[in-house]
């Protein structure tokens, strides 16, 4: 058998071009020394970005658990403390619980006084507002009727005083007492209706077209006239006492129960100067009626009948005490 053949060496390159496969040329060292250089700096710089993360991440979170702070690092945390408190509630702490000194109650006290003079005070400029919304002859007209007023009472308790000076100085006292009792009897029978009497007075016709004119109204009418003095009133063929009571019906008005209807005719005794002024002052009756779309027509007279009369009835539990 045939020895197997050696194997063969590898050429080795000839002239400039072998060297320069062998050893590498001064170009590629110093292309490689920078490149060696960029990326440890490269790596340093990323290692102090690292470092300085790692400390303010540890300033932050502050001291280590078991360490002990120094004096300047707790009164920072302290100030730190306190500026994390919001208005809110710093205005909370100072108002609750509440600190009352007695100064503080007086004031309370004094302004609650003043509170309370005012609400009085304001509500007797609404009560009087009508007043001073009035016209100067309306105030002079309602000053007027009240010294009106205070002159029959006047006259009234003079002639009272008259009478018992008479039955006290009259040689026969029972025959003056006879003709007062007679007198005053006329007097009632006028108040109660069951006398017809005459005097001087006004006429009142309502005249009501579109039935808006209700008890009521004509009630106000009745009330105004006798706070005015009227001393005998008749509403068309009804007479007007002190137990009269008006109710609405269908077509008119119910007087003690009898239907009157438009035109309503008032005959009132009394002094005719008080009566109509009574009825003309703003916001009255007049007005009133006006609104409603009523004709309202006052008329004065030297002489006015009232011949409508009322049963005397007897009453059936009152007795006379004399």
């Amino acid at each position: 058998m045939s020895s197997p053949l050696p194997p063969e060496e590898p050429k080795k390159p000839s002239g400039e071009g072998a060297e320069s496969a062998q050893e590498p040329s001064s170009a590629e060292k110093s292309t490689r020394e920078t490149t060696a250089k960029s990326a440890q700096a490269h790596a340093e710089q990323n290692a102090d970005k690292s470092a300085d993360a790692s400390a303010e991440k540890k300033a932050e979170a502050g001291a280590e658990p078991g360490s002990e702070p120094d004096g300047d690092s707790g009164g920072t945390e302290e100030r730190g403390a306190e500026e994390q408190l919001s208005g809110r509630r710093r205005l909370a702490q100072s108002l609750w619980p509440p600190k009352v000194t007695r100064a503080q109650l007086i004031v309370a006290l004094l302004l609650f006084v003043l509170g309370l003079g005012l609400a009085i005070q304001v509500r007797s400029n609404s009560e009087s507002s009508a007043l001073r919304g009035a016209r100067q002859e309306d105030l002079v007209r309602i000053l007027d009727e009240l010294d009106d007023r205070t002159q029959r009472l006047e006259d009234e308790k003079q002639r009272l005083d008259d009478q018992r000076t008479e039955l006290e100085n009259s040689s026969d006292q029972a025959e003056e007492a006879r003709k007062q009792t007679i007198e005053k009897e006329r007097q009632l029978g006028v108040l109660a209706g069951t006398v017809a009497a005459q005097g001087p007075g006004i006429t009142l016709t309502v005249t009501d077209s579109t039935g808006a004119v209700e008890a009521d109204m004509l009630l106000d009418a009745i009330q105004e006239l006798r706070a005015a003095g009227a001393e005998a009133i008749q509403i068309n063929d009804v007479r007007v006492v002190a137990g009269t009571y008006l109710e609405d019906a269908e077509g008119g008005v119910r007087v003690d129960g009898r239907k009157v209807t438009s035109p309503f005719r008032f005959k009132v005794i009394g002094k005719p100067q008080d009566l109509e002024p009574a009825l003309n002052i703003p916001g009255g009756v007049v007005q009133t009626l006006e609104k409603e779309q009523a004709t309202v027509a006052v008329a004065q007279a030297e002489k006015i009948v009232v011949d409508a009369l009322r049963r005397a009835n007897r009453p059936d539990y009152a007795r006379s005490s004399s």
